[in-house]
């Protein structure tokens, strides 16, 4: 079996609220969608971050993937390893973007699902986490602003029954602190999390980590920036510390090992580059005594179907995995089953969903006519 063909559409799609974090507000996704074609009739499907960037990446990289097999995807990457050394995480996504599709050929091929080939299932379902942001409780201030979210987000765990719930920090560090503290008032059984995107000094965020300690958050996920700087907060502060934003390549890893800077490192297969490197960084967390989890770039079904194959087959993802699934208003899929906080796994050979290609063409429309969302 071999690849004939590689089709690359960039499509914009509406999330339901705005959606703040401490640099960006956001209405909507910009995503990269790959098909990849084979002699033998199979196609497969793959997703990944950002838009036309990442596109022109994938559609050069396509073309060495025309005539070659979509099992031989370690000699793909070991061809293209230079990709985000030259281009960042454009790179790892454009790879990825590749690989999820071969391994939806290779599901199909043999008529089983990415996860039984990624070793089998040790879970059906998987939890994901209600992420709040101050845009969910518009023109409230100070100590008014602690209370909308903290009874917003009441309503949300109720409604979707969700376990985990994180706060989208801000550079406002002290608001911060006070709407965790509502939420945790509001919410005591709740597994909590706050994420200010390395927006906090140092000696802020060791100032506001003791404040929190009381609070007893799941973990603290990137108050400050750099592997030295966290290395800082967790020599004085108890709450284990989470990145996705010091740890992001295995170049980082043995860093961040000897400087004691982080206990839970959240992966990506479409920043790492792809689903093995994630498995990889997955057998990494565990050697060293990390708890592991999955950041959420935005994904849409496809995306997210590859993120519930790694998580369902990966014993140490066992927390609450970050998804933006919930908040998109559409999908280019058929939707993924969302019940209790949690989606289950789809069944099906390779990643088990079904592109709806009107609506894929209907959002590829949109992207042609705004360009790619920023904010």
């Amino acid at each position: 079996m071999k690849i004939v063909d590689v089709d690359v559409w960039v499509v914009n799609l509406p999330l339901v609220n705005p959606f703040t974090s401490s640099f960006e507000t956001k209405t909507g996704e910009t995503r990269t969608v790959v098909r990849i074609r084979t002699d033998s009739g199979v196609e497969g499907w793959g997703e990944t971050m950002w838009g036309r960037p990442v596109a022109a990446i994938v559609r050069s990289l396509a073309k060495d993937l025309i005539g070659t097999s979509p099992f031989a995807l370690e000699s793909f990457h070991r061809r293209h390893h230079m990709v985000p050394f030259f281009h960042g995480y454009l790179g790892y996504a454009a790879l990825a973007a590749l690989d999820v599709a071969c391994w939806d050929t290779m599901g199909k091929a043999t008529g089983q699902p990415v996860t039984e080939l990624l070793g089998g299932r040790v879970r059906d379902e998987v939890p994901i986490t209600a992420l709040i942001t101050r845009a969910d409780a518009p023109g409230a201030r100070g100590p008014a602003l602690a209370r909308a979210l903290a009874e917003h987000t009441v309503r949300v765990v109720e409604e979707g029954g969700f376990e985990a719930v994180k706060l989208k920090g801000t550079t406002d560090v002290q608001g911060d602190v006070a709407i965790l503290r509502a939420l945790r008032e509001a919410l005591p059984e709740v597994n909590l999390r706050v994420d200010p995107n390395a927006a906090w000094s140092v000696p802020d965020s060791v100032r506001a980590g003791i404040a929190l300690e009381e609070l007893d958050l799941e973990y603290l996920e990137d108050p400050c920036s750099g592997i030295e700087g966290m290395s800082q907060v967790k020599a004085k502060v108890r709450i284990p510390l989470c990145t996705n934003m010091c740890v992001v390549r295995f170049e980082e890893f043995a860093p961040a090992m000897r400087l004691n800077a982080v206990d839970v490192i959240h992966g990506d297969v479409y920043k790492w580059g792809g689903i093995a490197a994630t498995k990889a960084l997955a057998a990494h967390c565990e050697t060293f005594g990390l708890g592991m989890n999955l950041h959420s770039g935005g994904e849409l079904g496809i995306a997210t179907a590859a993120h519930l194959a790694v998580v369902a087959s990966t014993p140490v993802l066992s927390r609450a995995i970050d998804s933006m699934y919930y908040l998109h208003a559409d999908d280019i899929i058929e939707p993924l089953h969302l019940e209790r906080g949690r989606l289950r796994v789809p069944a099906g050979p390779g990643l088990g969903v079904s592109v709806d290609e009107d609506k894929l063409r209907h959002f590829a429309a949109a992207n042609e006519r705004e360009g790619d969302l920023t904010g």
